[in-house]
């Protein structure tokens, strides 16, 4: 199979961009695939892809690139919408090349990684290819505009993917779509390359941009009640962003300069989970929750918040982490203090998340996406679009179906030789 990904900026750091490599490299085991950055601001990406993994961007923004200077830039989008939270990213520069790709792209899939760019795949892909869009935020995180905006888009598409099942359940009680496969699909998360923590270090580790939704003054004002009982345990965060300064006034306000640390962005993170015993997470909101998998699979119990959308469905309150009241200091501390106070109780919970964060696995989330690519592919896709290319596509499906294991390795063999 054929996959391409089209990304807002395969060369920056994030959790989509994180996320889709994950996913693309393991999906490159088995098929032909490739990551398209509409932009591209640095000579390298930050991220590695496998070498199997084709790379190629659209608007080339490097001091000096070959886009530099071009009056397009300095025109307004007209197809991203306006209501995406980077629009003022997008040209009509980057309208032309978005949908100049579109038109021409070879490939069985395009995949979508936030809703603008969904938004031109449902509108701009040429006939046959099946269009998925990925949601990586969640529905009541969009604005009124927005929303309005995608549900004249994505009926357009074949398939749509959240990453928890409380959004896919929004989207199918508050959209109209009908023909279109609306899935959950949690993200990748690859297991480390390290030795999970051995649960010696009396630390508390936490990790996301410093941002106001992240909650973490909620975070310090609960660890200020943890060190008026456990004085010997401490606090890094990890992270930056723009509440750094307000973080750092109310932790000198609070006399814990000794005990709670502002540790800056840290890439990779795993080195820093195995430091810590226990994981902390005070969102107000979370899409899904990429900081909570990334530290059970280092092999941390997670004390979070029980908030909308991605806690729940991964931690199993009192197996492998907590869930605590939202907004509530008392209820974060309380969760800290038992697993603290509790060493055996805390290495039970710690060799569950180890165990249980094992369905985040990358290739068992490709399996997730192989399967539902294979069924669209093979039927043509299930919108009003897609049957009108059922037939096509069925002949189409049914022959890959059964060439892809032969190509694939003959691809592999060409390889080896040299001369594919």
């Amino acid at each position: 199979m054929q996959i391409s990904f089209l990304i807002h900026n395969a060369y920056g750091i994030g959790g989509t961009i994180r996320t889709t490599y994950n996913l693309a490299n393991t999906l490159a085991e088995q098929h032909d695939v490739e990551i398209v950055s509409v932009f591209r601001h640095r000579e390298k990406p930050v991220f590695a892809p496998d070498p199997r993994v084709r790379m190629r961007d659209l608007v080339d923004i490097r001091a000096g690139g070959a886009d530099a200077g071009d009056p397009e830039l300095d025109r307004p989008a007209r197809v991203f919408p306006r209501a995406d939270g980077r629009y003022k990213q997008y040209s009509a520069l980057s309208d032309r090349r978005i949908a100049e790709h579109l038109a021409t792209v070879d490939a069985d899939v395009v995949v979508g990684t936030r809703p603008g760019l969904n938004v031109h795949i449902a509108r701009q892909t040429r006939r046959g290819p099946i269009r998925v869009g990925q949601e990586h935020l969640t529905l009541d995180n969009h604005s009124a505009r927005l929303r309005a905006t995608l549900r004249d888009a994505y009926p357009r598409l074949d398939a749509l993917t959240t990453t928890t099942e409380a959004d896919a359940r929004s989207y199918r009680n508050t959209m109209r779509l009908p023909g279109v496969q609306v899935r959950a699909v949690p993200n990748p998360v690859p297991a480390p390359a390290i030795e999970p923590a051995d649960g010696s270090g009396q630390w508390v580790v936490a990790a996301g941009r410093l941002a106001p939704v992240k909650r973490y003054d909620l975070l310090v004002r609960a660890f200020d009640k943890v060190r008026e009982q456990r004085p010997d345990w401490r606090l890094r965060i990890y992270g930056g962003g723009g509440q750094k300064g307000k973080l750092r006034a109310l932790i000198d306000e609070l006399g814990l300069y000794n005990h709670v640390y502002l540790m800056g962005p840290a890439h990779p993170i795993e080195p820093e989970w195995v430091k810590g015993s226990i994981a902390a997470v005070t969102s107000s909101m979370e899409s899904f929750g990429m900081t909570i998998v990334e530290a059970m699979r280092c092999g941390l119990p997670v004390v979070s918040t029980d908030c909308p959308h991605g806690p729940g469905e991964i931690i199993d309150d009192g197996v492998d982490g907590r869930l605590v009241q939202v907004n509530n200091a008392d209820a974060v501390a309380g969760g800290l203090l038992e697993l603290i106070d509790n060493g055996a109780l805390r290495q039970q919970m710690a060799h569950a998340a180890l165990k249980n964060s094992g369905r985040f696995d990358p290739s068992r989330i490709a399996e997730h996406y192989e399967s539902l690519f294979a069924a669209l592919v093979a039927r043509g896709g299930g919108t009003f679009g897609g049957r009108l290319r059922g037939s096509l596509h069925r002949t189409r499906g049914a022959l890959l179906e059964g060439a892809y294991t032969v190509r694939d390795a003959g691809r592999r063999a060409l390889r080896k030789g040299g001369t594919a």
